[in-house]
């Protein structure tokens, strides 16, 4: 561990981990946007769409459950920092061309280090109640594509995925 570059900004001298100190930097506004997608199949697509599954209105609760992934972010990913956010705006549509949900997350804050990773976080937990509410009818529902699309502010200025 020792041979650790010097750029990896979550590694101290010794190639330990450590949690970057951002006291020093200045609070912008960061916005990010991420996405994903949630394949099934027929049944299960009808089933979501009707509302006629048993645990209930798979795209609201999953909506929820994005929302609240995205606030447990630093809870749950080891070097994230504790983020006041803004705001958070999860689209979910259902598109019966592919047979899937894609979910669009959009975080916004004004803080001091970047919130791709709770908009990362939003999509992800959205997919994965998703696959939750509807393992009981379809054992092999795919998750894919989880990505950020667009993130803005901060040093590092704007990312869009091409």
């Amino acid at each position: 561990m020792a041979n650790i570059k010097k750029d990896f900004t979550h590694f101290n001298e010794k190639g330990f981990a450590k949690m970057v100190d951002v006291g020093a930097k200045k609070k912008t506004k960061r916005n990010a946007v991420a996405f994903g997608r949630v394949l099934v199949n027929k049944e299960t697509f009808a089933l979501i769409k009707s509302g006629g599954m048993k645990k209930g209105d798979v795209l609201t609760v999953a909506q929820v459950a994005g929302i609240m992934g995205a606030k447990k972010t630093s809870d749950i990913i080891p070097m994230c920092h504790p983020i006041m956010i803004n705001g958070i705006d999860l689209d979910l549509v259902m598109n019966e061309k592919d047979l899937s949900i894609e979910i669009t997350a959009s975080v916004s804050c004004d803080e001091r280090t970047g919130i791709e990773m709770e908009s990362l976080t939003a999509v992800s937990i959205c997919a994965l109640t998703i696959y939750d509410m509807c393992k009981a009818v379809q054992r092999d529902i795919v998750i894919k594509d989880i990505c950020l699309l667009k993130k803005s502010g901060g040093k590092s200025g704007t990312y869009i995925k091409k």
